[in-house]
């Protein structure tokens, strides 16, 4: 695909060797709205649960549902940016977000709520794959291979701005109730929708030959074989009870003849052959889907203790956990540049791990000092490993398919995600106990700690840099 990014835009065209700066403001809005969404929710279950009279079974899905919605529409979605350009993706994506915003605002009841947030699930999927890709295109036009500023601003808007989901979902309750964690994204849909026309490059006009090329390269088959086996595989880990075993043999299942037809697909949806080749790749996505599970563990039943076990309130709640994006922030920042990511890596890792020991100390009595220093300490690797595991897919990728491999990454993100909810959801069976708090401690030391072994078990990473002068997809391997 050319780059639309040599285009003029309004305003001239940008400076030949520089970041096209235009594209800043609506490639970080269009990506913080799947993370803000994500963990804004965390806060607000109890409330919702409560005035439309769900219980926590009916509440988790509110969980659940953008989460299938994005593990299953990011790759999905970035493929199609790979094959038709970021912009109508990027337009189609904020439209979605602007209609299950406005549709979560006017819910009924809880049904309604959880299609709205599939709806916001699906709109943010095209955000993340839209910014990588755009990066790349600028740096292809720009002859600059390391836009580590670029990328920084990136990891710190996604990731780690997802921390102050839950300060600001606390801070809408407070002023005009739980719809209004809602209604926010409809002016934040609005604000992509006027930015993404004006500043985002416009692609090649495709006829109905290209439109027919771009169905055959996003492989229908392989797509649906794809969304098959993680529905399969998300709806167990969403409940994991034993009569839902069928789930596990259609997973394997339809895994198998996924893996079966992508190997023959003459233009498959996923490269298997191109991502076996792809080891370093492939342990990327792998300590994504394990940092996750720490992350999530935290963001999540962290929060939920604190309410029920500690007894604080919604808002004060979303400001212990400040701290965390405070910090997070500042380690993003004070590091982006560093062309290294082991070593962000190893010190990500050792510090989930110190945070997981940190939370079997706690307990109901425990003072907000306590709290706050742990809020603190938990920023260091949720500043680190996300920016390092971005950061290793950009180098690691093939360039053609920064979309989809981009998009492949935040699938096994959410697949953490889901498997840290459904962790949550079996040690809050009685409720966010500080006993259960204390069981989920010991599965995110688990996670972080084959997330760490992983790390130090994998020497590529001492290969893999954003280098200036070379090809990044070649410093990975």
């Amino acid at each position: 695909m050319t780059s639309a990014l040599e285009r003029l835009r309004p305003g001239g065209a940008p400076a030949p060797d520089r970041f096209d700066r235009r594209l800043v403001v609506p490639m970080v809005l269009g990506s913080i709205l799947n993370p803000i969404n994500s963990s804004m929710i965390a806060v607000a279950l109890i409330p919702i649960g409560a005035a439309l009279g769900a219980p926590p079974s009916q509440t988790a899905w509110l969980v659940s549902g953008l989460y299938l919605a994005t593990a299953i529409g990011q790759p999905v979605v970035g493929r199609l940016v790979d094959l038709v350009g970021a912009r109508p993706l990027f337009l189609a994506g904020a439209t979605l977000i602007g209609v299950g915003g406005l549709l979560g605002a006017l819910a009924p009841s809880i049904g309604v709520l959880v299609l709205a947030r599939v709806l916001l699930g699906l709109g943010t999927c095209a955000g993340y794959p839209a910014a990588m890709t755009m990066i790349r295109g600028e740096a292809d036009r720009t002859g600059r291979d390391s836009p580590a500023g670029i990328l920084t601003v990136l990891a710190v808007s996604t990731q780690t701005v997802a921390v102050i989901g839950p300060t600001l979902g606390g801070f809408l309750i407070g002023v005009g109730g739980w719809r209004l964690t809602f209604t926010v994204n409809v002016p934040l849909a609005l604000a992509c929708l006027v930015l993404g026309a004006l500043y985002l490059p416009r692609p090649r006009r495709t006829g109905p030959a290209g439109l027919r090329a771009v169905v055959r390269a996003v492989d229908p088959t392989g797509v649906a074989l794809f969304v098959v086996t993680l529905v399969s595989l998300l709806l167990f880990l969403t409940h994991l009870r034993a009569d839902l075993w069928w789930l596990v043999a259609l997973t394997v299942v339809a895994g198998a003849a996924l893996t079966w037809w992508e190997l023959r697909a003459p233009l498959p949806f996923l490269d298997l052959r191109l991502l076996g080749g792809n080891r370093p790749l492939l342990a990327t996505y792998a300590r994504a889907l394990l940092a996750a599970i720490t992350s999530y563990a935290l963001l999540y039943g962290y929060t939920q203790w604190l309410e029920e076990g500690r007894g604080l309130s919604s808002q004060v709640a979303g400001l212990v956990l400040l701290p965390v994006f405070g910090t997070a922030i500042l380690v993003s920042s004070a590091t982006g540049r560093r062309p290294e990511i082991r070593g962000k890596l190893v010190v990500g890792a050792v510090g989930q791990v110190v945070v997981a020991a940190l939370l079997l100390l706690l307990d109901a009595g425990s003072g907000v000092g306590a709290l706050v220093v742990l809020a603190l300490l938990a920023g260091v690797p949720q500043g680190l490993t996300n920016l390092a595991n971005q950061n290793a897919v950009y180098a690691q990728a093939d360039p053609d398919r920064l979309g989809s491999s981009a998009g492949l990454m935040r699938t096994f993100f959410y697949l953490g995600a889901i498997a840290a909810s459904a962790a949550n959801g079996i040690v809050f069976r009685d409720g966010a106990t500080t006993a259960g708090m204390h069981e989920l401690a010991v599965v995110m030391l688990v996670a972080s700690g084959l997330f760490l072994v992983l790390t130090l078990a994998d020497k590529s990473l001492g290969r893999t840099t954003l280098r200036s002068g070379s090809s990044p997809a070649a410093a990975g391997r």
